[in-house]
């Protein structure tokens, strides 16, 4: 996805920065999901030098790490815009304009589903339920829920100019 390739990666954070937040996390029993959480929090998406040193330390293969942060949706490889839409694509939202709603919104933005726009201003996302069924279609922007969703109520209150 081209939106993906001109956003320019991040320095990757240092090794032993890593190696301290995994080692803060390793007396806990099934510390894999909260070491990532941790990273997640930390730095706005899982390091790719992260994944070896998270191996090493929980005498797992790091194709095993890679498992499981491609596996959990909301772990990401790489920073998301400084605004975040995800819009439901569950069956009781599409029935309720859903399709529609996320087709114009991605087009408006250029994107394709979890693409960021080229300035970084915006990342979207599909979700497969938001639990607001009866209020669909819905959506969260910035991690506040909206139902009956339309194209205003999602790009509104992101207060970002779009073109």
């Amino acid at each position: 996805m081209p939106d993906d390739l001109s956003m320019s990666l991040p320095a990757l954070p240092p090794t032993e920065e890593i190696a301290a937040l995994v080692a803060a996390k390793l007396n806990l029993e099934g510390p894999l999901l909260p070491i990532l959480h941790e990273l997640q929090e930390t730095y706005g998406y899982i390091p790719e030098n992260a994944l070896g040193i998270m191996a090493e330390a929980l005498n797992i293969t790091r194709a095993e790490v890679h498992g499981v942060v491609s596996f959990y949706h909301d772990f990401r490889s790489r920073p998301a815009g400084r605004h975040v839409i995800k819009i439901c694509r569950a069956e009781a939202c599409q029935a309720m304009g859903g399709a529609a709603l996320g087709a114009a919104v991605l087009e408006r933005l250029g994107v394709e589903w979890h693409g960021t726009t080229p300035d970084g201003a915006i990342t979207i996302e599909p979700i497969y339920c938001l639990g607001l069924c009866a209020c669909g279609p819905a959506a969260m922007v910035d991690g506040r829920l909206i139902g009956r969703a339309t194209f205003e109520t999602v790009i509104e209150p992101i207060g970002e100019r779009v073109k």
